[in-house]
């Protein structure tokens, strides 16, 4: 149940609460005003038949009555008083008895109280009328204010989602000085902080890559220098993993920057792209096509990310490793111990690969395929399936 239900669900009951009391006050009040006028006048029709009985004069009044109430009975009998009662009868309407004693007599007056119950039957009708109005009139009025509670509250929501999504130019625009207003102050204020610190960290990380290009050339050309031997190859090896680093960091850097990379797109087969990046990644990799449409893509980025995984599966994974094209989607299959939970859960992270089982590197390589991703418009998601090893598919289409 929404808050939009839930807040015109409130209201609707607190105003049918607040009718059905003012109801039962109403028909109280009404019910006993109605008892005291009727006493009034029938108390008054006993005193003039009273009079006239005790002057001689036939009223028509009763005397010793039959049917008199027993309570009416006893209290005039006990002591010389008026007074009245109301008499309810099985079938028909009550009637209103007012007696006193005169001598040794009972001398008693009724009246028909129907015109009272029907009055206040009338009166019910109208009150059960009103309150049902009433409720109906505060559902509306609920919904109608949960409505725009509800449409700002998810105006602010789906801002922040698209600045966890990774939009950090996305605002909230709040209006009034209520508490939904201070929320999306508080996101817009939470945006700009963590604008400016990916912002710094970006900075840093772009700087410390340049700063280490220059040093990395130089690395090369020595290596380069140095005479055949395995001395030799292992510096070869460790100067190009660390080019192999500053690269991905500098590629990372520009990624992170919105506007920075646009994408160069043209109609191209899937399959095409993943026989291009099969080969990229070298290895022993299998390319499977079961059927497949013609998207627009950029294909160089398209075959970075593709490569990335290919390179990802076979360090992390286990063979055989699989590049299966369907549709508009490729996906990159291995059978090693499958992606980390956190990955599943949270996604790719620089600088992280996950578990040990997964084995080593610095956790550049999906994060590029995500930012590649985001600058395509392609849909990279990632599993384990049931039969064992990771499965990453990238849908380039993913809207159509």
């Amino acid at each position: 149940m929404g808050l939009r239900t839930k807040t015109a669900l409130v209201i609707a009951a607190t105003a049918a609460l607040v009718a059905t009391l003012i109801g039962l006050l109403v028909h109280q009040l009404t019910a006993e005003d109605q008892r005291k006028n009727a006493a009034h006048v029938v108390d008054a029709q006993l005193l003039e038949a009273v009079n006239e009985y005790a002057s001689g004069i036939d009223n028509g009044a009763l005397v010793n009555p039959r049917g008199l109430p027993a309570a009416l009975r006893r209290t005039v009998t006990d002591r010389p008083v008026r007074a009245t009662c109301l008499q309810h009868t099985g079938g028909s309407a009550p009637v209103l008895w007012a007696a006193t004693r005169s001598g040794r007599d009972i001398v008693a007056v009724r009246r028909s109280y129907a015109p009272q119950v029907r009055a206040l039957a009338d009166l019910d009708r109208v009150l059960i009328g009103s309150g049902a109005a009433v409720t109906a009139l505060g559902c509306v009025l609920g919904i109608v204010a949960a409505a725009g509670a509800g449409r700002r509250i998810t105006a602010s929501a789906r801002t922040a989602q698209r600045i966890a999504d990774g939009d950090l130019t996305d605002r909230v625009r709040p209006r009034g000085k209520d508490e939904i207003a201070r929320l999306g102050a508080a996101v817009n204020t939470m945006a700009d902080a963590l604008s400016a610190r990916l912002e710094a960290e970006r900075r840093v990380t772009a700087d410390i890559a340049h700063e280490l290009r220059t040093p990395v050339a130089g690395l090369v050309t020595a290596v380069g220098l140095l005479p055949p031997g395995r001395p030799a190859e292992l510096v070869s090896g460790g100067v190009d993993t660390l080019r192999s680093v500053v690269e991905n960091v500098l590629e990372v850097a520009r990624l992170d920057v919105p506007g920075v990379e646009q994408a160069q797109c043209e109609e191209v087969l899937p399959s095409a792209l993943a026989h291009r990046a099969a080969a990229l990644a070298g290895g022993d990799v299998e390319v499977l096509v079961h059927d497949e449409t013609v998207v627009a893509t950029d294909h160089r980025r398209v075959e970075r990310i593709l490569a990335n995984l290919v390179t990802n599966a076979r360090l992390h994974g286990a063979p055989p490793v699989s590049l299966e094209v369907a549709g508009s989607a490729v996906r990159v299959r291995d059978h090693g111990p499958g992606f980390p939970a956190e990955l599943l859960t949270h996604g790719p992270q620089r600088f992280r690969t996950g578990a040990r089982e997964r084995g080593a590197g610095i956790g550049l390589g999906l994060t590029i395929v995500a930012g590649q991703a985001r600058v395509l418009g392609a849909r990279v998601t990632y599993e384990n399936p049931p039969d064992g090893g990771a499965l990453a598919t990238v849908d380039l289409a993913p809207d159509s």
